[in-house]
């Protein structure tokens, strides 16, 4: 990691799954700043900075979204459809995280640019050793533009 601070917004509706991440997140240091919005039109009211979310400090652009499929209001895949084709937003990696292991969906997300899809294992001990994975990956060894 560059010292910079890193932010990722967390697009997650089940409040269990969202702890998970957190926690791991802050037990691995990965994150300096992790957002935690619980359905698709608070990422998009996040990400465009609209509502609750217009004061940029209480809205930074994130370093990676974390991108459940299954949300209410807006689906996962209408948000990472709308950040991909946003030339502002388009360069966040996102990373599909959900409990959905069908090919359709999987292909689909790869459709909308994801920049990853990973299925959430059921067993706790799995799940985290996947945040911790994905947290050094996409945070710690791979680089992006700035």
């Amino acid at each position: 990691m560059n010292g910079e601070p890193i932010v990722i917004l967390l697009a997650e509706d089940d409040p269990a799954h969202a702890e998970i991440v957190r926690r791991n997140m802050e037990i691995s240091r990965i994150a300096n700043r992790l957002e935690h919005v619980e359905d698709g039109q608070d990422a998009l009211d996040y990400l465009y900075r609209r509502n609750g979310y217009s004061d940029p400090s209480r809205s930074p652009r994130p370093g990676l979204i974390l991108l459940d499929l299954r949300m209410p209001r807006v689906d996962g895949l209408e948000v990472l459809q709308a950040v991909k084709s946003d030339p502002e937003l388009a360069r966040i990696p996102v990373v599909v995280l959900t409990t959905s292991a069908t090919e359709m969906d999987i292909a689909k997300a790869y459709e909308h640019h994801a920049n990853s899809y990973l299925v959430k294992p059921v067993d706790f001990s799995q799940f985290t050793e996947l945040l911790e994975t994905l947290g050094y990956y996409w945070l710690a060894w791979n680089k992006s533009p700035h």
